[in-house]
């Protein structure tokens, strides 16, 4: 596809160009072939093609996708000049938390660009040389013609490159200390915000918006309201990234997700005429309620004219009746019976009353999960007689911090010597780990035996939050999905054989429903790939007899929750039943108190868990329906 934005009225909100896209990897591959063009034509006119990089995960499928057409298609890369934005200061070119590994290891070791032509900021350089070096970075650029195109990530504070909150317009490259938040998210790459540093070399602003062609990616829904803001917010210095809409010359790249905030899409009738079918007209109504401060049924003919909702009323009036249908439509989404109440009428209900009991597989892609995100529904569907598995999909053992492990390790080496067990290397089991631990310091990975101890003691931790729901441990199935075990926080992508254990375990217990992980707003990944091998094996399993009778839902967890009008079934929870919710959650100690990937969110997931099924319970309440303690909440997938 051809990057190229189109103007309309659906955009006039909008002060910065973007396409949005169908998927990550289909924007990444149209980025990559823009570059290609240019290093062609480049080639044919005898000159270089000067192109400034980022790191993180946005441009990685832009770096494959070149490095596939350098290997298929003879693209060459020997009239390539590279500028990376930044680097971490201080910070060793070989760390495997380094830029400049990152983009050997990405990029250019597969590729024929000559090394005298790559330019990455140096972490390793003395304080007191970092200001020449960056005015002569700066002066290298201009030297090189300028740069031809600039490819940019966004983080969540709308730093481009390490233009931190305050960067000025004029600034040019220097070293500058990280935000508080941008640590936070790097902190799971680093195991832990201590490690990771609170300095950077990075380009200035002014460097940025000198390029003559600026392609900046986002994808996810966690980019959603910083990409809002800058393409339809004031040029403003607490968020950097609002600066490209200066630059004349500058497209954003988005996914569905990244794009979900900006107005065409989150209140598409304030741009123009609309389509009112039954979701729109759901979501204009929830969003009028929410604005006017209104429950469903008290909202007016005035009101809706008076908010930019006359359109509708017009077509499907008056007020009362649109009132009338949408409260309905929120009221049948309410269920106290998950996996469907048996002899019940059940033309107006969000599941199906038979068979009953259904055979139920829970996917928590990470061994807390089912617990955090929908203990409450877990709870009733045992409670309510289910035959209930849950599937573990990755081991977890990153999340677990060195000292866990090795207090086990103590323990395990403890016991051994109480009680006489010859056996020399469980004795020396805590001295073996310990060296161990030290040694990752320098490869940033787990030993071996230290990933089999951390994935045992969150197998260990899943099964006591099962039993406290009530299933019994042949209904715990561990799947240890291989494209989770590399050690490192980065993962490997989605392969064959996380699709065949996905399918075996479906076709093992024939569910009736299967409940996966929507949280796409994850911010590691982990969620997303798990669903990958879920969609893709329900796929290749749907001709099968028993997937018939077989439904998804898909619940989100501890990032992220449904908008109100998206969800079609709502669990509600009463305050035993949060307690017993809570208590699940707590046997997971490891990930109690002191969190690896806490994200910016300081509260601990049961918290925020608790948080979340509270305010769904809330806004139900305001729309006028029914108030409870707390709601858990669901959108079904149709394969």
């Amino acid at each position: 596809m051809a990057l190229k934005a189109t103007q309309s009225e659906k955009t006039m909100y909008e002060r910065i160009p973007s396409v949005i896209v169908g998927s990550p990897s289909e924007g990444a591959i149209a980025v990559a072939h823009e570059i290609a063009d240019l290093i062609k034509q480049r080639q044919s006119e005898g000159r270089n093609a000067v192109l400034g990089l980022a790191t993180g995960s946005s441009p990685v499928r832009v770096y494959d996708e070149l490095i596939r057409m350098h290997r298929q298609e003879g693209l060459s890369f020997k009239n390539v000049v590279t500028f990376n934005l930044d680097e971490y200061y201080p910070m060793p070119p070989d760390s495997v938390h380094s830029y400049v590994n990152f983009m050997h290891e990405q990029l250019f070791r597969h590729v024929d660009i000559p090394a005298e032509n790559i330019h990455i900021p140096d972490g390793t350089l003395d304080q007191s040389d970092v200001f020449e070096f960056c005015a002569n970075y700066e002066r290298k650029i201009e030297e090189a013609g300028g740069l031809d195109i600039q490819i940019l990530g966004i983080g969540r504070t709308g730093h481009i490159g390490f233009n931190e909150p305050g960067s000025i317009r004029d600034s040019i490259t220097r070293m500058v200390t990280l935000d508080i938040i941008t640590r936070r998210d790097a902190s799971a790459t680093f195991f832990g915000l201590n490690n990771v540093p609170r300095r950077a070399i990075t380009m200035g602003v002014s460097t940025i918006l000198r390029a003559r062609r600026i392609l900046l990616m986002a994808w996810g829904d966690s980019k959603a309201p910083i990409i809002q803001k800058t393409i339809e917010g004031p040029v403003n210095d607490q968020i950097p990234a609002t600066f490209l809409q200066e630059h004349k010359n500058t497209l954003f790249i988005l996914d569905d997700g990244a794009a979900s905030h900006l107005t065409r899409n989150r209140l598409p009738w304030l741009v123009g005429s609309h389509e009112w079918d039954d979701f729109n007209t759901r979501k204009a109504v929830v969003w009028l309620c929410q604005k006017t401060g209104k429950a469903v049924l008290k909202l007016t003919d005035e009101d809706y004219n008076e908010n930019g909702l006359g359109e509708l009323v017009t077509e499907h009036g008056p007020a009362y009746n649109i009132n009338i249908k949408i409260f309905n439509q929120l009221q049948h989404t309410i269920t106290g019976w998950p996996g469907g109440k048996p002899n019940a009428d059940d033309s107006n209900r969000p599941e199906r009353q038979s068979p009953f009991p259904k055979r139920v597989i829970i996917f928590s892609p990470h061994p807390d999960d089912d617990v955090i995100s929908m203990g409450g529904t877990f709870i009733r569907l045992v409670d309510q007689s289910h035959e209930v598995h849950v599937a573990y999909q990755t081991s977890g053992n990153i999340a677990v911090f060195d000292e866990d492990a090795l207090r086990f390790a103590d323990f395990i080496s403890d016991y051994a010597e109480i009680f006489d067990v010859s056996d020399e290397s469980l004795l020396n089991l805590y001295n073996t780990f310990k060296k161990a631990a030290e040694a990752k310091a320098e490869a940033g990975v787990d030993a071996p035996e230290i990933r089999a101890m951390k994935g045992l003691i969150r197998r260990g931790e899943a099964k006591a939050g099962c039993r406290s729901v009530g299933i019994p441990d042949e209904q715990i199935h561990f799947l240890n999905m291989p494209f989770y075990e590399t050690g490192k926080v980065k993962k490997d992508p989605v392969g064959p054989a996380d699709i065949k254990i996905v399918e075996d375990i479906i076709r093992q217990i024939k569910p009736h429903q299967i409940y996966a992980a929507g949280d796409l707003a994850d911010p590691h990944g982990t969620h997303k790939v798990c669903l990958e091998a879920i969609f893709a094996a329900v796929q290749n399993l749907k001709n099968e007899d028993f997937m018939k009778d077989c439904w998804v839902w898909l619940y989100r967890g501890a990032w992220h929750e449904w908008d109100i009008e998206e969800i079609e079934m709502a669990v509600p929870i009463s305050p035993e039943e949060l307690i017993r919710k809570r208590t699940a959650i707590f046997k997971h100690q490891s990930q109690k108190d002191n969190v690896m990937f806490q994200g910016t969110d300081k509260r601990e997931f049961w918290e925020r868990a608790e948080d979340r099924n509270r305010n769904t319970a809330r806004l139900y309440d305001e729309l006028g329906l029914a108030e409870y303690e707390a709601m858990e909440a669901f959108v079904r997938w149709h394969f």
